[in-house]
């Protein structure tokens, strides 16, 4: 057997064993750091593939810095394991579902809009984004055609940082 050929077993085995055992962690520091190691395999796989552009920012953007974030959030939620929930509204409140529908309505009336406005031809793949080898391509790309895209992410990533913050703290 070829040296890739095994490395791609073990690169995708570690990758499905420790997404499974993200799902069934009981403990949230555990589920992060077995996310983590999913995230690093397919890394490994992206480099089998011979694109170690997307290896680097898998590495960099997911188990670097979201990951971080997700660390972040666990910790400061100080959640050790996970608790039965006896529904949703007696674990958020009145209050809480309140936020949540409004929120849910958003991203409603912005994804309708997004998909309005950039149609279906930005999941069509053209030429041009076949044969994309460049970093600068992509930069350029991303920050002039997907730019909508890009922003709707941050966002999202600082909404739910702030509804963290908001259901970690303590009322008084």
């Amino acid at each position: 057997m070829d040296v890739s050929v095994i490395s791609f077993y073990i690169f995708a085995l570690v990758a499905v064993v420790a997404s499974i055992g993200v799902v069934g962690q009981r403990s949230p520091m555990y589920s992060v750091m077995l996310l983590i190691t999913s995230f690093g395999a397919l890394a490994g796989l992206y480099i089998l593939l011979d694109a170690p552009f997307s290896a680097v920012t898998q590495i960099i953007i997911y188990a670097g810095a979201i990951m971080v974030l997700f660390l972040f959030v666990v910790m400061l939620l100080n959640a050790s394991r996970e608790e039965p929930a006896f529904g949703l509204a007696a674990t958020l409140g009145p209050r809480g579902l309140k936020i949540g529908a409004v929120l849910s309505v958003l991203i409603g009336i912005e994804i309708v809009w997004a998909l309005s406005h950039v149609g279906l031809s930005w999941f069509s793949q053209d030429a041009a984004a076949a044969s994309v080898s460049s970093v600068a391509v992509i930069g350029n790309t991303l920050f002039t055609r997907h730019a909508f895209a890009f922003e709707a992410t941050s966002i999202l990533i600082l909404v739910a940082m702030v509804g963290a913050v908001v259901l970690a703290r303590k009322e008084h």
